[in-house]
């Protein structure tokens, strides 16, 4: 195992041609100089230098080893300073699961902008409806709808009170009619999700307290809740959404609320990470640009 000041003050020597001037230079007595050179002679078993009262050169072995010396004296340094990098550094890679729809609707913008904002920061995002492991998947933070029920990780709440929603095209509507009562509702025609095999197919819906479950059919189905928001704006049907998710279809007019006086379930939005240790300023600055959007755009 080779020392890094061994390794520093051999590259110094080789550079200046003189002990003496290498350990001028480090600021430490020229009888460190040698021991350092001599200790990596003796675990290389080579000569690094030729002396002689006069001179001091590179021997044929220490020429070949320079190179890889100095490859080696960059590396450590550089590993040296990964470690001792302040952890409010915005910098490295920050690998981020989010939800499909949500991602790539609402946040895509939120990270093109935070990573111009951060231009030493990598972003790896995995766009994906089913929900990330974040202790065996490959990711920094996931954000995740639904209640946190696991106490085992770090739950920070982006939008809490985010409700899902009754969403249909103004064309659907013009061909259709706008459904006026629950039982109305269950003659739609309904997008419907599907996770993991299990049809999203019983819709909870409120009204002054009073919970109820409709049971709705359609002649689509998928388990890509982008796609269902897709077809819900191209007028094949009813989708009941993530109110952020469709917070843009609905300010633009590509979708419309229907049944507004109905509560939809709360399905709160949350930033997940493994431990606290993991919330970096990155995760942080992150963490506080996702929230403020969605706050600015929920419906």
């Amino acid at each position: 195992m080779f020392r890094l000041e061994d390794l520093s003050l051999f590259v110094r020597a080789a550079a200046l041609g003189s002990f003496s001037e290498a350990a001028r230079e480090a600021g430490i007595p020229p009888a460190q100089v040698s021991s350092a050179i001599k200790r990596l002679e003796t675990a290389l078993n080579i000569r690094l230098f030729a002396r002689s009262t006069r001179s001091l050169r590179l021997t044929v072995e220490g020429e070949t080893w320079l190179p890889y010396a100095l490859q080696m004296l960059d590396a450590l340094q550089n590993g040296l300073q990964q470690i001792n990098t302040p952890n409010d550094e915005v910098s490295g890679t920050l690998q981020i699961a989010v939800p499909s729809d949500l991602g790539r609707n609402l946040l895509l913008n939120v990270f093109r902008e935070f990573r111009t904002r951060h231009p030493a920061l990598r972003l790896r995002i995995l766009f994906s409806d089913h929900r990330t492991d974040v202790f065996k998947d490959p990711v920094d933070v996931a954000f995740r709808y639904g209640e946190n029920d696991d106490a085992s990780f770090v739950s920070l709440p982006v939008a809490p009170e985010n409700r899902r929603v009754l969403v249909a095209s103004p064309d659907w509507i013009a061909r259709h009619g706008e459904p006026q009562t629950l039982a109305d509702l269950e003659r739609c025609n309904a997008l419907t999700y599907v996770l993991r095999g299990r049809p999203f197919d019983r819709w909870p819906l409120s009204l002054d307290g009073v919970e109820h479950s409709v049971q709705v059919s359609g002649n689509i189905t998928s388990d890509d809740a982008e796609v269902i928001r897709r077809l819900a704006v191209a007028g094949e049907g009813i989708a009941f959404k993530s109110g952020l998710d469709v917070s843009d279809d609905l300010r633009e007019g590509r979708l419309k609320v229907l049944l507004p006086h109905y509560l939809g379930d709360r399905v709160p939005l949350n930033m997940i990470c493994p431990h606290r240790k993991q919330l970096s300023a990155a995760v942080r600055l992150l963490y506080e640009a996702v929230k403020a959007e969605c706050a600015a755009k929920q419906p």
